[in-house]
């Protein structure tokens, strides 16, 4: 058993690393308060920019940061499909996150069922060096999760995500949001 994360912890991981920070995001919605409003927004056709909101503007900030000193952030975002209505948002407020230097790769789930990626729990692998797990119900509320350092543990995930990465294609942004930056790592 590793480190148990609190919910602080979920929201200041990239703490956890000094050079490389992988998520595989499998879970087809998030219950997570401080989306609500932007997410509301965005299926009543109305998205404010999610830098306007608190919370997703710290987070963002944090990438920033840890990009601009020379560090990766990268993730792997299993979809349903279709794409859930929470899917389609990522993808859309996924242009802030590339913006901010995060690389960001879809994966159907079919394909990733289909090249044995485990996908009930999402986890970021930090330096190839500490994995955190992250365990949601079934309707996306986070239930906890640890970080494990075990070495076999920590390889056999850095093996799926190379695996996640060879199979998954590059986010593309849409045309109204070529002013930022293509996150196709």
């Amino acid at each position: 058993m590793g480190e148990r994360l609190t919910g602080d912890d979920f929201n200041n991981l990239v703490r956890y690393f000094t050079t490389t920070a992988f998520r595989l995001e499998v879970q087809p919605v998030y219950t997570v308060t401080d989306e609500r409003e932007s997410l509301d927004e965005f299926l009543a056709g109305e998205p404010r920019p999610v830098t306007e909101f608190a919370f997703y503007a710290a987070w963002l900030d944090s990438i920033r940061s840890a990009t601009a000193a020379g560090k990766r952030v990268e993730r792997v975002r299993v979809l349903e499909e279709p794409p859930t209505e929470y899917q389609r948002w990522e993808m859309w407020s996924g242009q802030y996150n590339c913006a901010a230097g995060e690389t960001i790769r879809y994966l159907p789930r079919s394909r990733a069922q289909q090249i044995g990626l485990p996908i009930t729990d999402d986890w970021w692998l930090f330096d190839s060096a500490k994995l955190a797990t992250m365990r949601f119900s079934d309707s996306g509320e986070p239930l906890g999760g640890e970080i494990i350092s075990d070495p076999q543990v920590v390889a056999q995930h850095r093996t799926w995500w190379d695996l996640a990465v060879a199979h998954s294609e590059p986010a593309s942004l849409r045309r109204r949001s070529r002013r930022l930056r293509r996150c196709d790592g």
